[in-house]
């Protein structure tokens, strides 16, 4: 579109299905910039990816052309199948349906990519629940508790 300008920064937080802890240092250092890769392929401008065994954050530019859930639909089903294709785990890889989307200001950058790099030390403190729930409460997202987590059956 002509003469349309915007900069919008979107956080997305999203788990492993279950929760499982699959992402391992290995598969870690591979997917993070696989998914970084597929992010921008989706028409975004990837920022940062990190996480650590059973969730992942991505901070990237959103232009008005895209939408937050079809860059994740990309990133994520992309991502899931280079994971399973790749041989680098013994299970079926699968990330949870859905996802937690946060914008920031350009101001707030420099914070969120140092919370988003710290992740490993961060997850020392936080466990995911607690984490996520936190960014839904503090950004004032709606929710329906019943549907926030896929636990094991």
């Amino acid at each position: 579109m002509a003469n349309t300008y915007s900069k919008v920064y979107c956080q997305t937080v999203f788990a492993v299905k279950y929760r499982k802890a699959m992402i391992h240092d290995e598969l870690k250092q591979k997917l993070f910039p696989v998914m970084g890769n597929l992010i921008n392929e989706a028409g975004a401008q990837v920022i940062v990816v990190n996480g650590v065994e059973d969730y992942v954050h991505c901070l990237f530019r959103i232009f008005p052309k895209n939408s937050i859930s079809e860059i994740m639909k990309i990133a994520k089903g992309k991502s899931s199948k280079w994971v399973n294709e790749s041989g680098l785990v013994a299970h079926r890889f699968e990330w949870q349906s859905g996802f937690g989307a946060f914008s920031y200001s350009e101001s707030d950058l420099h914070k969120v990519i140092k919370y988003i790099k710290n992740q490993e030390i961060h997850h020392r403190k936080v466990k995911f629940k607690e984490e996520y729930l936190k960014l839904l409460v503090d950004f004032k997202v709606e929710f329906s508790p019943e549907y926030l987590f896929e636990d094991l059956v």
